[in-house]
C-alpha cells in the first residue's frame, strides 16, 4: 500500500509516530489528533528517516523498540541522538519505553529527548502531556529560533 501522501499547510502542526504497538498507534493518534496535530504514521525505520528528513515535525512520538528487538537496534532513535542540534531543534520528541518513570528529566536527558514516557501510561498521560512539553520546548528555544530567523533574514 503506498504511503498517504498530506499536503501540509504552514498552519499544520505535523506530528510523526515511531511506535510498533497497535493500541500504542491508535492511542497516540487519536491523542494527537484530538490536539490538533497531523499525523504520519512510519511503518519501519527506514520510513521514519526519510520522513523526518523531509518534513520539519513539531512533534515526534518514538517507541524504543519501535521496528527492533532492542534499544541498541533503534537506528531511529541513534540518529536521532547523534544528530545536529540545529536540524532536529523544531521537533519536541518523546520517547517510550519499559524502563523510563514518565517525564523523569534526567532519563529524558540521558536519551537526548525531551520527555520519557512509561508505557503503562502513554495513553492516559498523552493528552496532559503533549501541550505542556510543546509549550516548554517552544519556551527555551524562542531565542535560538528568533536570532535562527534573523540570519536567514541578513537582519544579524
Amino acid at each position: 500500500m503506498p504511503p498517504r501522501i498530506d499536503i501540509l499547510t504552514p498552519n499544520d502542526k505535523p506530528a510523526l509516530l515511531g511506535v510498533s504497538t497497535p493500541e500504542f498507534i491508535s492511542g497516540c493518534e487519536s491523542a494527537l489528533v484530538q490536539l490538533g496535530y497531523v499525523v504520519h504514521v512510519a511503518a519501519n525505520q527506514d520510513d521514519f528517516q526519510n520522513r523526518f528528513r523531509q518534513i520539519s515535525y513539531h512533534l515526534i512520538i518514538l517507541e524504543e523498540l519501535f521496528d527492533c528487538a532492542s534499544a541498541a537496534e533503534n537506528a531511529s532513535l541513534t540518529s536521532l541522538q547523534w544528530m545536529p542540534m540545529p536540524l532536529r531543534r523544531h521537533a519536541t520528541v518523546i520517547l517510550i519505553g519499559d524502563q523510563f518513570q514518565t517525564m523523569h528529566t534526567l532519563q529524558a536527558y540521558n536519551q537526548s529527548v525531551h520527555a520519557v514516557v512509561n508505557p503503562m501510561e502513554v495513553i492516559s498521560m498523552l493528552p496532559q502531556i503533549i501541550p505542556k512539553l510543546v509549550a516548554d520546548n517552544t519556551q527555551f528555544l524562542e531565542m535560538f529560533r528568533e536570532t535562527q530567523t534573523r540570519i536567514a533574514q541578513g537582519k544579524v
